[in-house]
């Protein structure tokens, strides 16, 4: 073990993980703060492999963690990317009904961004939406002007820069293994050795609740990791979106749908769908890891989930594994569109926090003791929410450590 004994170990260089050490800098700047990543770079997985969006918060119920530090986070983001030249556009989206159907669920949507002080959201016909977006099918939507796109790698790796100027450090290529509290404090054993440390603050994502129980912490949340697959525009068919394009998110559901996302450093991203996966950063068609599969298939409330929803869940393997299926969905939105326009992108893994009966954690969630705050579900948007979820943490710390 190193002689050195740090203030504070945070665990995960993605967004959050470095948003809290960031914070934590900034609210004790004499405090040793250490970062340690198994992987050889920053935002390695959900946070490098999300599609880039800054949401708005328009969705989430008016009060919660969620829409509290969506709202919060946005503005403290576009403010750190402006002042430090990270490449951000605020473009803005639609968020598109195309039948009568529909209409009511919209209607409460922008009802709810009304109640979120969403700023500048308006309802549109038809023919103002052919106007923002000439190729979309629908006969109303929602403009939302403060939505945008941003380089959340980008992001980090300021972060990171940020955090090293003043008394704090990054690590990579060190796994944790074992978290052991003591009366001084922590031994945190990793695959390079040991650290010490007076405070941890979990925030390891998909292996958040791996993390936890290491640490002995016998929480009833799992990780179920739900991988999401894109497709791209091929560059002659980019004409075909202007901005941000979005259907009715599924009402029973925590996903957004597929949907056109034109990105910060270039392209546009058709999708994601939606499908368990047996392995937590399984990225490929065949990802599969046995022991993280039994462990998902030991937990019940991976199957009350899937009885309730395998109908729901076909679907989206379906798409899967159809091109043309998944062509089919974004053809709701652009009619046009042709299997020949696109090409496969790479895929994303998102990590589900589900409790025992099923039901899904839908907010921001942790665990504290005297010397430990673990991050527990930082569900999207979490990376839009980053710098203020930062702000909540270090509260969490304030409070559980008493300092």
């Amino acid at each position: 073990m190193e002689n050195k004994q740090h203030d504070f170990v945070i665990v995960g260089a993605g967004i959050v993980g470095l948003s809290t050490a960031y914070k934590l800098s900034l609210t004790y700047p004499e405090a040793s703060v250490l970062v340690l990543e198994k992987e050889d770079r920053v935002a390695a997985h959900q946070t490098g492999k999300n599609s880039g969006v800054i949401h708005s918060g328009i969705y989430y119920k008016p009060g919660s963690y969620k829409a509290k530090n969506c709202f919060d986070g946005r503005h403290q983001l576009v403010e750190f990317c402006n002042e430090h030249g990270v490449e951000i556009d605020v473009c803005g989206k639609v968020i598109v009904a195309t039948n009568e159907e529909e209409l009511p669920r919209l209607e409460a949507i922008y009802q709810r961004g009304l109640e979120n002080k969403i700023e500048g959201i308006a309802k549109i016909d038809g023919e103002r939406l052919k106007e923002i977006e000439p190729h979309v099918n629908g006969i109303a939507a929602i403009h939302v002007p403060c939505a945008g796109i941003v380089d959340f790698a980008g992001m980090c790796e300021k972060l990171r820069e940020l955090i090293e100027s003043g008394n704090g450090e990054v690590r990579f290529g060190h796994a944790v293994n074992n978290i052991h509290q003591h009366k001084e404090g922590l031994n945190i054993a990793t695959n390079q050795g040991n650290v010490a440390a007076k405070y941890l603050i979990n925030c390891a994502g998909l292996y958040c609740d791996h993390v936890a129980k290491s640490a002995g912490v016998k929480s009833p949340i799992q990780i179920v990791p739900f991988k999401g697959e894109y497709y791209e525009l091929k560059p002659d068919a980019e004409y075909l979106v202007n901005h941000l394009i979005y259907p009715l998110p599924h009402k029973d559901f925590p996903f957004l749908g597929v949907h056109f996302t034109r990105m910060a450093l270039g392209g546009i991203e058709c999708g994601p769908n939606a499908v368990p996966v047996f392995k937590r950063e399984g990225y490929d068609k065949i990802s599969f890891d046995m022991d993280e599969a039994i462990e998902m298939i030991n937990f019940p409330g991976f199957w009350k989930l899937s009885f309730k929803h395998w109908r729901m869940g076909l679907d989206e393997y379906h798409r899967s594994l159809s091109k043309k299926a998944f062509v089919k969905g974004l053809q709701k939105l652009i009619p046009e569109v042709r299997e020949e326009h696109l090409q496969v992108a790479p895929s994303g893994v998102r990590a589900m926090a589900l409790q025992p009966n099923g039901e899904i954690l839908d907010d921001f969630y942790f665990e504290s003791s005297d010397r430990q705050v673990h991050v527990l579900n930082a569900p999207s948007p979490a990376a839009t929410a980053a710098l203020a979820i930062g702000d909540e943490i270090v509260s969490e710390v304030k409070s559980a450590f008493a300092l």
